[in-house]
């Protein structure tokens, strides 16, 4: 065939260069277009459809460019459903999900009764869901698609979640990204954060190097942020702990001695728990509490403190302070309880790498009374081993979720 251009018959070099200069026209069109939306990030990743394996982390974002994948909130085909397995218990999503989500009371309206909705982050494609616990039904709201998302922090009313994923040469860095429940654009926070924690009052992030620690917050749009404090440790895990005060916490592991500090608006310091081997802390929502498990004499222990006297008080079970999630209104604990650990292992590591798998019943623990009491056992229910990670509760006490650890799938259970 030979191209006409204006009436001149090309030869073949001619006809060559001229479609060379069209394709690099096009792939420069699409590099503008990438670093509109996401300058300097890692590049773009597509997973192929038929690959059902776990995205490997390092992929970076994906903005779907127009027609009516961009609708949303919407049902689609591909929506996962639910598996009501009891009257209590259901099956939320296969998995494997992000770790990390958010359990929302929905206000009753003239048309609608009050629900409880569940936000969660589907980990191979990076699309946000939304499950009604009332109706039983799985909403896409987003299909932004970000592969190897690691973990997820959300806002209390589900609008945002803050999401970390890996990218660059070795997977070297640390990204933090806004992504929005609704499909509508989100942004980024300063890259290899090396924690990060939201709530009402803004976002908490804790930027770590060789000289220690600093932490600041900004408000949740990302905008106006402050340092509020600075530590001489390296390797610490920030989270709220009450109006205007946080928690900090050495990362834990069974051969160190660990140690937990409350921090006030000034910048002040307490030690609440430690020096302890494995240690790991967990506030309540007021502060008033600090739940901390570690190991003695390579078992597990937990105990409770109370941040006004540092009264120490030991409870009736042991598990890992990541496997628990306080009640909005301070008044119980829920955990993922182990049916005996092997004594073998070093704790927490050998659970944070997946060397070992606990086989999990849920327990509550009253705070006041400081018992503990039987809630589910995964066992009689004929469902298994249940390794019971990344706890979320409503703020009534009505919806317990969690993810299986074993295989990524998300569940909820009515108390």
């Amino acid at each position: 065939m030979v191209l006409v251009l204006h009436g001149t018959r090309l030869n073949n070099m001619q006809r060559n260069l001229i479609i060379g200069a069209i394709a690099v026209v096009l792939a420069g069109a699409g590099v503008a277009g990438y670093f509109y939306f996401f300058n300097n990030t890692a590049e773009v990743v597509v997973a192929p459809v038929e690959d059902t394996s776990l995205p490997v982390a390092g992929g970076a974002i994906q903005i779907p460019t127009g027609g009516d994948e961009e609708k949303s909130p919407t049902t689609t085909t591909d929506t996962p459903s639910s598996t009501r397995v009891t009257s209590r218990l259901v099956k939320i999503h296969d998995g494997p999900v992000v770790l990390g989500e958010a359990v929302v009371n929905k206000t009753a309206t003239a048309s609608s009764s009050a629900e409880v909705s569940v936000s969660y982050i589907e980990r191979r494609s990076g699309n946000v869901y939304s499950y009604s616990v009332t109706t039983g039904t799985n909403t896409r709201t987003s299909n932004k698609t970000l592969l190897g998302i690691q973990s997820a922090v959300w806002l209390p009313n589900a609008s945002t979640a803050f999401v970390r994923y890996l990218s660059g040469e070795n997977l070297s860095t640390i990204n933090l990204y806004a992504l929005r429940a609704d499909g509508s654009d989100g942004f980024f926070l300063p890259q290899n954060l090396s924690d990060v924690a939201v709530s009402e009052a803004g976002i908490l992030t804790l930027s770590s190097g060789v000289n220690g620690s600093i932490v600041s917050l900004s408000r949740t749009d990302g905008t106006q942020a402050k340092e509020i404090f600075t530590a001489p440790l390296s390797s610490l895990r920030i989270s709220f702990a009450g109006k205007g005060q946080y928690l900090a916490f050495t990362k834990s592991s069974a051969g160190l001695a660990g140690n937990a500090f409350l921090i006030d608006s000034s910048g002040r310091f307490s030690r609440v728990a430690g020096p302890l081997n494995g240690l790991v802390a967990k506030a309540s929502s007021s502060g008033k509490w600090v739940l901390v498990s570690y190991t003695s004499n390579g078992t597990m222990q937990m105990s409770l403190v109370n941040t006004a006297t540092g009264e120490s008080l030991p409870l009736p079970v042991a598990t890992i302070a990541d496997k628990c999630v306080w009640t909005a209104d301070d008044s119980s604990i829920y955990c993922g309880i182990p049916l005996s650990p092997s004594p073998n292992f070093n704790y927490p590591d050998d659970w944070y790498q997946g060397a070992v798998s606990f086989s999990d019943r849920i327990w509550k623990i009253d705070v006041s009374g400081r018992y503990a009491q039987f809630v589910l056992d995964f066992e009689k229910e004929d469902m298994g081993r249940f390794d019971v990670n990344a706890l979320a509760i409503d703020l009534l006490n009505t919806v317990l979720v969690f993810v299986n650890k074993n295989d990524g799938s998300l569940w909820s259970y009515s108390l």
